[in-house]
């Protein structure tokens, strides 16, 4: 059974162990990247990561997006949106459909 991790600032993630998810604070881009290479090898399926260190670590998120686990999902942090989560999904969204379905209108 794969397991959910969430990984980013503590101020951001630390609600998510009151659920039962693994968290993985992490207090610079040194320790994030190492952190979510070790989760990316283990036996998570589900990785959410903060948005300021999605956009942190794009090259490393973007080696995994052809495989199926894990599932990379940035989400908000304490900092607010960034809109990283929603571009993702949309380029997701494009290249499943083959054309852009969310527009402005």
């Amino acid at each position: 059974m794969n397991k959910i991790a969430v990984l980013g600032d503590i101020d951001s993630i630390k609600g998510f162990s009151t659920i039962g998810l693994d968290i993985f604070p992490c207090e610079n881009e040194t320790l994030a990247k190492s952190t979510l290479k070790r989760l990316i090898a283990g036996e998570y399926g589900i990785i959410y990561i903060t948005e300021y260190y999605a956009s942190l670590l794009k090259k490393e998120i973007k080696k995994t997006e052809d495989q199926i686990l894990p599932a990379i999902i940035p989400i908000p942090g304490i900092t607010g949106n960034n809109g990283i989560g929603f571009s993702r999904l949309k380029n997701s969204v494009e290249r499943a459909v083959g054309s852009d379905i969310i527009f402005n209108g």
